[in-house]
């Protein structure tokens, strides 16, 4: 399989001499939507590339073309670099495509609902014209390479297209070389122009195909990873006969007290002065704090996935997080809202695929409320969640015994899998909890591994 991973390099000269650029070429986007709109019936019988050079051969004016029906997109951007004009209508052409198929959706679920004598309250989609699209500079027409920490790249600037040399931040291009350079079958693609506060980078992009390796099921080592509000992570390394290698507990409980903090001043705002609190520089440090937590958390789960040299990471699938209504424990449905399980499930689905590491996903149904050892549902702690207590009268971490389990059931699927028929059979005579899989906890692998 192909990755993608991106690094942003700083550009330190010329702080607001590319904006221009950006300006312009957003202008050009949402020019080209209102074309590409107007004469989308044209394009439906198109390949990508044929959109492309149909809508340059609308906007564009050339000897083989020198009467264009949009004549004036030459008058309105002048000079406008080829390659730049070509990627302002390819990324044009996605924008309306995605609108027309939400837009089709609609009708479609518009028209169940009326035939089926349903109230349809849901508004149709709306075509955006602003986009803030950043501009990608292809090689050789927008871009050029003099060394590592300098390129020059083609800007508007005073009223034309000229080149500019841009000195990129030391730091930035030592770790690209550190970290994509030094690795094998990497093809370095066209960078971007981004820009945010004042602040100008190069968005440098590297493609690698990457190898995914599944060992023998005796040979494999997995972390399996139970995400939740107490502790932000509980990892387990494990094998297939059920013993438990490793564990890690991941929290961050200076930054979560600095939340809670924020949240607490949050409501005092919004209790003081209703919805209309000037609350917006407290969002901005909640929501920093969280993507720490998302960065911090990602970066020690692969870190304890190398170390054991894991071939795969298991999670539970969480599905979408239910809304939470009533005043009551208002701080608590904030703290539910703010949890960011997804992002770190994201982030280390991008990162273990760069290292070659597969991820999965298991059932969570029963991981948390099932001992590891096989004694039935536990009783949770009130004073204390992340303690539970046994129907042997046994006190456990509940994270860690839900994280026992995540991986017991990846290794039961992966063999019930790979068995035949009779094997499959044979082993649910002499284990028969394999039957139920949410009801699968570690000693039911451990059974299993007996059994074979």
């Amino acid at each position: 399989m192909e990755v993608i991973s991106s690094y942003n390099c700083k550009i330190t000269n010329g702080k607001d001499i590319f904006k221009p650029t950006i300006e312009i070429y957003r202008r050009a986007i949402t020019y080209l939507i209102e074309v590409v709109n107007d004469e989308y019936a044209n394009y439906l019988n198109l390949t990508t590339k044929e959109k492309v050079n149909y809508t340059e051969k609308l906007v564009h004016m050339t000897e083989d073309n020198p009467c264009p029906k949009y004549s004036d997109f030459d008058k309105l951007f002048y000079k406008f670099p080829s390659y730049l004009r070509r990627d302002a209508i390819s990324q044009t052409v996605g924008i309306v495509s995605s609108y027309k198929s939400n837009l089709a959706n609609y009708e479609v679920e518009r028209h169940n609902a009326i035939s089926n004598g349903k109230r349809f309250k849901k508004k149709p989609p709306k075509l955006q014209l602003k986009h803030y699209k950043c501009p990608t500079l292809f090689k050789g027409n927008m871009f050029e390479r003099i060394s590592d920490n300098k390129v020059m790249i083609k800007i508007f600037h005073r009223n034309d297209w000229v080149w500019f040399d841009c000195n990129l931040r030391q730091q930035d291009v030592k770790y690209i070389l550190s970290r994509v350079k030094t690795t094998a079958d990497v093809k370095e693609l066209s960078p971007t122009l981004c820009g945010s506060n004042r602040k100008y980078y190069l968005k440098f992009s590297f493609k690698r195909k990457v190898y995914l390796p599944k060992p023998k099921l005796k040979e494999q080592v997995i972390v399996s990873v139970d995400l939740g509000m107490n502790n932000t992570a509980v990892c387990s390394a494990m094998n297939v006969k059920g013993t438990v290698l490793g564990r890690l507990f991941i929290n961050q409980p200076k930054e979560k007290d600095r939340q809670r903090h924020l949240l607490n001043k949050v409501c005092k705002a919004q209790y003081q002065s209703g919805k209309h609190a000037k609350i917006k520089s407290l969002w901005r440090k909640i929501n920093n704090l969280n993507t720490q937590i998302a960065n911090d958390t990602v970066n020690k789960i692969i870190s304890f996935a190398i170390k054991y040299g894991a071939s795969c990471i298991v999670f539970e699938y969480l599905g979408k997080m239910p809304k939470f209504k009533g005043k009551k424990n208002k701080r608590l449905r904030m703290q539910k809202q703010l949890w960011i399980y997804r992002r770190i499930q994201n982030k280390v689905y991008d990162k273990a695929h760069f290292l070659g590491i597969r991820v999965r996903h298991v059932n969570p149904r029963n991981t948390s409320a099932l001992a590891y050892d096989g004694s039935g549902r536990v009783t949770r702690n009130a004073k204390n969640h992340s303690i539970c207590t046994f129907k042997n009268g046994k006190q456990y971490n509940c994270d860690l015994s839900a994280s026992y389990n995540i991986g017991a059931r990846y290794f039961i699927n992966e063999i019930l899998q790979s068995s035949t028929a009779k094997k499959r059979s044979e082993l649910e005579a002499k284990v028969p909890e394999v039957l139920v899989r949410t009801n699968c906890v570690l000693s039911t692998l451990i059974s299993v591994a007996k059994a074979l």
